[in-house]
């Protein structure tokens, strides 16, 4: 099936409406770098919020749900669904303290909180490993999502998908900043979620599948329906479920749910008005990525089950694909071809849209780490602010580059999301502990980064090599977790702490909780151990209603899907009555305005 037309209209108007908002900010932001990466620092939470939602709702995302749904189950998802508990940690714990820092990219909180030179190779080298090492291949798996649907719906060959695609993308957040982005975000998500139902209403009212009640009584959907896995296999349980909630949402590094908050997400709080905004927009986050989000596409997952059961059915379907990158992940695009014209071209859209919206936040965020930490901080830390700005795009467009470049060597989505976690797999505990503990230094953080790499580098290129018995994903994570933490623990404990002067201004700008700062400051300058005792309290609870007020609003509409409205409404009722406890605690958390 190819767009007629219609359809053409439809996704040439969203294009054009896209490109005009986001250029309608270019002056704006040519003023510097604080409007260049941050809109000013003036943002409410409602904005920058659905702007974090719209990065995480990619292109690859859905390819990526119907990926472990066809070869997994719904239960695989927490694969993704446990990094909410880290969310929330976020939210609570840290929102606060991105937004008292008063950087300008995550990366300069390394000098904020650590001293000499170590701090600053780390700020430097950790700016370049992110924000172009990672950076470009969590993109890479972003367009490589595009160039599957591309071929599915348009027929277009790779080359043709990344160089509108990315083109396109890199015009508009070259030249209009963050404002353009967020704004933008607004339209792309509003489109994109419009796309992702009605994907998911027209897969359910295909006649082999026969509507809600004959999807979830489909033999090819019964056994895959399941939020939870089958504990009679306690294999299966620990690497699904057991350790993603017990180990992987505090240990691993992942954009979007970094332990302790990082990247884009903290891009994001840096840019809100107040903390108080700051927590409001990471909490919406977690709630729309979490319980709004999931259900359109695990619906056209389980359905597509159903009209391709095997890969050989896909590429059966669809001859002119390369046979390559005919993966389960492939399923998604596959099923939109059943669509009507004109709806086709609107979900189409919606996936440009979905394209759109991450490509042009990562290759902001990048650009931030680029321009700033590196260009600023070492080769030229007294030009113009028009200078910086001008670096900023160019860096936008050689990002953009290599992620095209990169996007035509992979084959499957959960290629690209197993290589993030391994890679860093083991460098989260560090992330939450230096707010908080003093004898956290810079070596500490260069240790776990080396150590989480060689150990991902060992299972990538080594171990299968040697003949040694294969390790399942999962158990590669907790072994690279493992090895990284005691490693990184031990180097802490061997090297100098930071120096004590530095400690100090960090604990006055920041104010984090924890009795082992006294030794840095005067009696009065430490927040009183009542209030302190308070605020830990509530953050505590705060953490955990929030926790089960989305798991309650996942799992409720599930229920109601599956056609178990009992258990639904059960769901349902836990989540309101849990977010109503949220509310209640929020002025409990010392925020200010």
């Amino acid at each position: 099936m190819r767009l007629n037309a219609l359809d053409w209209w439809v996704l040439g108007l969203y294009g054009v409406l896209a490109l005009a908002v986001g250029l309608a900010f270019a002056r704006r932001a040519g003023r510097g770098r604080e409007e260049y990466f941050l809109a000013g620092r003036g943002l409410p939470w409602w904005l920058l919020g659905t702007s974090m939602v719209a990065t995480t709702f990619s292109t690859d995302t859905p390819n990526f749900v119907t990926n472990v749904v066809r070869t997994g189950g719904v239960s695989h998802n927490w694969a993704w669904w446990a990094f909410l508990v880290t969310g929330m940690c976020t939210v609570f714990f840290y929102a606060k303290l991105w937004r008292r820092s008063g950087v300008l990219t995550d990366m300069g909180f390394y000098e904020l909180r650590y001293s000499g030179r170590p701090a600053a190779f780390l700020r430097g080298f950790r700016a370049l490993y992110l924000g172009v090492f990672f950076n470009v291949v969590i993109m890479a798996t972003v367009t490589l999502a595009a160039i599957k649907i591309g071929g599915v719906l348009l027929g277009a060959s790779p080359l043709t998908v990344v160089l509108v695609a990315g083109t396109a993308t890199a015009l508009y957040s070259a030249t209009s900043g963050l404002w353009g982005v967020l704004v933008t975000d607004l339209l792309l998500f509003a489109i994109a979620m419009v796309g992702a139902v009605a994907a998911a209403v027209y897969a359910l009212a295909l006649p082999e599948v026969g509507g809600l009640s004959g999807l979830v009584s489909h033999p090819e959907v019964v056994g895959r329906l399941s939020f939870l896995p089958d504990f009679s296999d306690p294999g299966t349980a620990l690497m699904v479920f057991v350790i993603p909630l017990a180990v992987q949402w505090w240990s691993t590094w992942y954009p979007g749910a970094e332990p302790g908050g990082g990247g884009y997400a903290a891009q994001r709080m840096l840019a809100a008005r107040d903390e108080r905004h700051a927590l409001k927009a990471t909490l919406w986050f977690n709630v729309a990525h979490y319980a709004l989000r999931p259900w359109p596409w695990i619906l056209v997952a389980l359905a597509s089950l159903v009209v391709y059961p095997t890969l050989a059915d896909l590429q059966a379907a669809f001859p002119h694909v390369d046979p390559s990158i005919v993966q389960h992940d492939m399923a998604y695009p596959a099923m939109l071809v059943f669509l009507p014209h004109g709806l086709l071209g609107l979900v189409v859209a919606s996936l440009a849209a979905a394209y759109m919206s991450t490509i042009s936040t990562h290759l902001n965020w990048g650009a931030s780490y680029v321009v700033d930490d590196v260009y600023r901080r070492f080769l030229a830390p007294d030009r113009d602010e028009h200078t910086y700005v001008g670096v900023a795009r160019l860096t936008t467009v050689a990002l953009i580059v290599l992620s095209s470049v990169l996007a035509l060597a992979l084959e499957s989505a959960l290629e690209g999301f197993q290589l993030m976690l391994q890679i860093g797999a083991g460098t989260g505990l560090v992330f939450l502990l230096r707010w908080f503990w003093w004898r956290v230094n810079a070596w500490s953080e260069i240790s776990a980064m080396v150590v989480s790499f060689a150990v991902a580098c060992w299972f990538a290129l080594v171990h299968d090599r040697l003949g040694l018995p294969p390790l399942a994903a999962p158990v590669q994570l907790v072994t690279g977790v493992g090895i990284t933490t005691v490693a990184w623990l031990a180097v802490t404990l061997l090297t100098r702490p930071t120096d004590p002067e530095r400690l100090r201004d960090f604990y006055r700008r920041i104010r984090p909780l924890g009795r082992g700062w006294a030794r840095f400051v005067e009696p009065g300058e430490l927040v009183p151990e009542a209030d302190a005792r308070g605020e830990l309290t509530a953050g505590l609870a705060a953490w955990f209603l929030a926790c089960l007020m989305v798991y309650g609003a996942l799992f409720g509409t599930g229920f109601l899907l599956y056609g178990r409205t009992a258990w639904g409404v059960i769901g349902l009722a836990i989540a309101a009555a849990a977010g109503f406890g949220v509310l209640r605690l929020m002025p409990r958390l010392r925020l200010t305005t």
